[in-house]
């Protein structure tokens, strides 16, 4: 078994100022011109793609008690991922939105508060940090790059993100219920400490999370208020 993974230590650190290089790199790809646009969503979209499966393959190198939570892709950044590949290839407004507003208000935190058991240079660790970035890139490529907006007015991207997100959840308790796993953490807290330590005690936190979602979101549109555009489905 691989040594555990500690956070805010050199080795959590290094991810993230590698991770950001990787960021400014796709931002700047982008920004060349049409081509290198179209190569670098291609390129962010097949990593988004390719997360899982290769998350997937990592914990199966590992000789260790294989659990749901990492044989299946049902994390919120599981479906993050799989919608931020759509996102950069479709521009549809709907996937866009979701991959801005989970990406900057969920994913983001799994890079702050990693929920990592493994530390360098296992593959889950790897592929942790990859997974992670590629949809909080892609969350910045959209806007930055591509160019898109919320819908007029402000809160209403907000609004139709948390109505996909309680969805999510609903979703999310129901296996968890089934099969005895912890997606969304929605049955207990993360091992590593995380924000949801500090939002109450199961169930209560779970309402805190859908409270600190509404106004994450809301804070993610105001950066649009004079620059939103009419923006259909």
């Amino acid at each position: 078994m691989p040594r555990a993974f500690h956070p805010f230590t050199n080795e959590h650190y290094a991810a993230l100022v590698v991770g950001a290089v990787v960021a400014a790199a796709f931002i700047l790809a982008g920004k060349r011109g049409v081509e290198s646009r179209k190569k670098a969503s291609a390129v962010l979209a097949f990593i988004n793609f390719s997360v899982y499966p290769l998350s997937l393959a990592a914990w199966l190198s590992l000789d260790s008690e294989k659990q749901w939570d990492n044989l299946l892709p049902f994390h919120l950044c599981d479906v993050a991922a799989i919608v931020a590949g759509l996102a950069l290839l479709t521009k549809r407004p709907l996937f866009c939105a979701l991959t801005y507003f989970w990406g900057l208000a969920a994913t983001i935190q799994g890079l702050i508060t990693p929920a990592l058991t493994v530390g360098f240079p296992a593959p889950p660790y790897l592929m942790f940090f990859v997974h992670h970035f590629a949809v909080v890139i892609a969350a910045l490529y959209l806007p930055i790059v591509d160019g898109w907006r919320p819908k007029l007015p402000f809160w209403r991207s907000p609004l139709e993100v948390m109505g996909w997100s309680v969805l999510y959840l609903l979703f999310a308790m129901t296996v968890n219920k089934l099969l005895g796993s912890n997606f969304a953490f929605a049955s207990r807290p993360p091992d590593n400490p995380s924000l949801i330590d500090h939002l109450g005690p199961w169930p209560w936190y779970l309402v805190s999370m859908l409270g600190l979602a509404v106004v994450f979101y809301l804070l993610l549109a105001l950066p649009f208020v004079r620059k939103t555009k009419p923006s259909g489905d």
